[in-house]
């Protein structure tokens, strides 16, 4: 349902408000719930793209949709139709249980992932049945009525029915970064949406005030889902989707030559060519990185899970890595570092001496102003005493984060003041007289003056309080409208001085953070002294100040250079945090930003890993890619390592495929050249791929070690490549040293053959697990039950598998005693072979 512009009748905006609610079949108060649901029945949820769920049949037979999967398929019915039925029932059970398992996996982890998003996804207050719900943004139809505060993202676009003080920013549609007002009212000349005073529109963010909004059109029928497709375009691959593509597209180039390769030296030898084409079909399945994809998909999820655990909600899995491999974190100190809990301990004069006037315009000032209260506009409004009862406002101009201030104008019927708090250095700025001993007893604020505030000012920091400074004016009775410019010429009244006290748990969480290898910078809006006052009680070591001033004056490259060894940053804008976050990402660390406010969201969005908090305004949670559930840095250091022992357990997969495929590649080239048969059958390929896929569904559940947690890990295509084209050939060693023994000690034919090597392919590729899945020693790193048990049955399978009669059907027979022993020693000398290799590569080319 929307109201588009269009020849015949005006656009939403334009019309009759009257006339608008009549058509919407709506009114002031909302829909009921009824209606609401049979509204979104009708016209989905409120989304740019509504996910469409496919019936989950047919999200198991897009499976099958793998070329190399209808290929086989295709092969094996070939087989069929020639008299082959064995093999075309052989081949089909095992390929229906691969992609079965694969099935089953990823989906399980996609629910779990879906409901862990949904926990913190952004909701609305909405006009119910006559009554103020909150309900979930998707859930917002047409005809709805909403109320927004400062804070706020706009759901839809919409009317205003009423409004107070309502500024917001339409940065994200115009361009343009100053807060534009709103207000109820007719514009049925106005022919662009963007310039209409009385329209919202979805995706824009309330700045201050608070509205009541009637929702005209939602999803993709808004402007911003108009041309959604350009604004919010795909992020680009971060490193570690990268990485893994290029480490299946490595995989993938070896296969297709080396199957190439068998199939052409088949050909020569002049072998049946169904079979060997299905070989070649059945080594490219076996040898491709297939379960790469759900490996990654199960970890991440699985790992969003220990998360979730941990306090810490994870909206992208892809973003698990980032925070991982995140070395350097910026983060303002307040909630963070401090406790939150703000106390106004102080209220005086320019001269130091209490004053209850300060606190009654501050309180004045907190008390009627409608934009995005603070802690500290909290702690002054706990001082009830204060009478208000016989003022009422007359206008505000709303706080932003270029002023650093709130100004609003009120009036007791005796007299009409402007009261403005905020940053005592820019309030000081505006100010040309002091306070005495009364409100009647001004003097200039000279010089002199200046500096005697001054140094009050600098020793309330250094005693680490917040501070604001509290500013009035008298107007004229008549006086009916402010702006930016009547901030002037003022008269200061005071200080309002708080205290926020560090967390208990700031200071251990900065050690861990440190021993992790990842460094903090305190990026902040407050004064140096009060930081460096915090930064002191908490034992953190200041290696370097930078002021937003300093900033100012510094070109880019210069803050490139100097960003490395500061790590406090105070008296800052929303711009310059935006700064200091490129200028340390073009020094090549992967940067989170720790934020909770509406001037957040850029920096945000431009951080590696975007962190937020549960009580963030929307727009902050909206821009981040991961929610805590409490706002500590030791819920934060808690998800650092959780990202780590994900990423860990995904690259164990890749050094394992790497280190079994690639010698198993070399394998089936150098058997196919001397061997008068087919070095297994296709069947046997299939059954040794599916039996060590399923020996590799508990990794997402393995045990990290310590030491691995311990730094930052990157992805590094490179350092793969080198362990496959050196640990992957000791594989292939001891394939033609079982070649060797099954022709010349045991005189074997093609089932012996074939039996012999898919026990020793499948025990070695298996058993190597435990060599590989950690740096350190095997007998000194503890796997996890489940993939010990899971990867012992594997093994005793096969052993086991010739001796029974599924084994006969599948071309196996049952090997001779000797060939046991034989084997055990094999597979001890290949285990002790890869360990020692694998200590000599990570000293060559790695370190922990």
């Amino acid at each position: 349902m929307s109201i588009l512009p269009s020849d015949k009748e005006p656009a939403f905006w334009q019309q009759n408000l009257k006339a608008l609610l009549e058509y919407y079949r709506s009114t002031p108060d909302g829909l009921t719930s009824r209606e609401a649901i049979e509204r979104l029945t009708r016209y989905g949820p409120n989304l740019f793209h509504p996910q469409r769920r496919n019936i989950l049949i047919f999200q198991f037979l897009s499976k099958f949709s793998n070329p190399l999967v209808i290929i086989l398929l295709v092969a094996s019915a070939i087989s069929a139709l020639t008299g082959d039925v064995a093999s075309f029932i052989i081949i089909s059970l095992i390929v229906f249980m691969s992609v079965t398992l694969d099935f089953i996996q990823e989906y399980r982890a996609g629910k779990e992932a879906e409901k862990l998003r949904q926990s913190v996804t952004v909701h609305v207050q909405a006009l119910r049945d006559g009554k103020s719900q909150e309900i979930p943004l998707p859930s917002l139809v047409p005809g709805d009525v909403v109320l927004l505060a400062a804070g706020d993202l706009v759901p839809g676009d919409g009317r205003i029915l009423e409004a107070k003080d309502f500024f917001v920013n339409q940065a994200l549609l115009t361009g343009e970064p100053y807060p534009v007002e709103k207000k109820p009212g007719e514009s049925p000349d106005e022919a662009e949406i963007l310039s209409a005073g009385n329209t919202v529109l979805r995706g824009t963010s309330v700045v201050s005030g608070t509205a009541k909004v009637f929702i005209c059109n939602t999803g993709a029928n808004t402007v911003l889902g108009d041309i959604a497709d350009s604004l919010i375009a795909k992020a680009p691959p971060n490193s570690f989707e990268q990485g893994t593509r290029s480490f299946g597209l490595l995989i993938m180039r070896f296969t297709i030559f080396l199957v190439l390769f068998v199939l052409l030296v088949n050909a020569f030898f002049l072998r049946p060519w169904l079979e060997s084409f299905i070989f070649a079909v059945a080594l490219a399945v076996g040898l491709t990185p297939e379960l790469l994809p759900m490996i990654v998909s199960v970890t991440l999820a699985r790992g969003a899970k220990r998360m979730a655990a941990k306090r810490v909600i994870v909206k992208q899995l892809a973003s698990i890595q980032n925070l991982g491999s995140m070395d350097v974190l910026c983060t303002d100190k307040t909630g963070t570092l401090t406790e939150a809990c703000i106390h106004l301990e102080r209220h005086i004069d320019s001269l130091g001496r209490d004053s209850k006037r300060v606190l009654e315009l501050a309180y004045l000032n907190s008390f009627f102003e409608t934009g995005l209260k603070s802690p500290l506009d909290d702690a002054i409004l706990e001082h009830k005493e204060i009478d208000t009862t016989a003022w009422r406002k007359i206008d505000e101009v709303p706080f932003d984060f270029e002023r650093r201030r709130v100004s609003v104008l009120v009036d007791n019927g005796q007299k009409r003041i402007l009261v403005v708090k905020g940053a005592p250095e820019d309030i000081l700025n505006l100010c040309t007289s002091y306070e005495g001993e009364s409100d009647t007893d001004l003097h200039p604020l000279d010089d002199a003056a200046m500096a005697t505030v001054r140094a009050l000012f600098d020793s309330l920091g250094r005693e680490g309080f917040r501070v604001l400074g509290i500013a009035w004016r008298l107007e004229e009775a008549n006086f009916p409208h402010i702006v930016v410019s009547d901030e002037a010429k003022l008269v200061f009244s005071g200080f309002a001085a708080f205290l926020d006290p560090p967390k208990d748990s700031a200071k251990k969480a900065l050690t861990d953070l440190a021993a992790s290898g990842v460094s903090v910078k305190i990026v902040t809006g407050d004064n140096e002294l009060v930081t460096q006052h915090i930064c002191g009680q908490l034992g953190l070591p200041i290696t370097g100040i930078l002021t937003g001033a300093d900033i100012l004056k510094i070109d880019d490259q210069t803050l490139i250079g100097q960003v490395e060894n500061v790590n406090l940053f105070c008296r800052v804008t929303p711009a310059q945090k935006n700064r200091i976050i490129l200028a340390l990402k073009k020094r090549g660390h992967t940067v989170g930003y720790l934020g909770d406010g509406i001037n957040d969201a850029p920096s945000l969005h431009s951080a590696d890993i975007g962190i937020s908090v549960d009580s963030a305004v929307d727009v902050a949670k909206e821009a981040a890619e991961m929610i805590l559930l409490e706002h500590d840095l030791g819920v934060l250091q808690s998800g650092v390592i959780e990202g780590r022992r994900t990423f860990g357990n995904i690259m164990k997969y890749i050094m394992m495929g790497t280190s079994s495929n690639f010698g198993n590649m070399f394998s089936m080239a150098g058997g196919s050249l001397f061997l008068p048969f087919l070095p297994m059958l296709p069947t046997q390929i299939l059954l040794n791929n599916m039996l060590y896929d399923i020996s590799e569904i508990p990794i997402p559940m393995d045990n990290v070690d310590e030491e691995y947690l311990m730094r930052p890990r990157q992805w590094d295509i490179n350092f793969v490549r080198k362990f496959m084209l050196i640990i992957g050939p000791i594989s292939s060693i001891f394939d033609f040293l079982t070649f060797y023994v099954m022709i010349k000690v045991f005189q074997a034919g093609e089932a012996l053959f074939h039996t012999g090597w898919f026990i020793e392919s499948l025990a070695t590729q298996v058993l190597v697990i435990f060599v590989i899945r950690t740096h350190k020693n095997p007998l000194k790193s503890r796997p996890n039950p489940w993939l010990t048990i899971c990867s012992l049955l594997v093994v005793a399978f096969a052993i086991l598998l010739p001796f029974t009669p599924l084994g006969g059907i599948l071309g196996f027979v049952a090997p001779p005693l000797l060939f046991f022993f034989i084997l055990a020693c094999m597979v001890i000398m290949y285990l002790l072979m890869v360990e020692v290799v694998k200590q000599w590569f990570y000293k060559r080319y790695a370190s922990l």
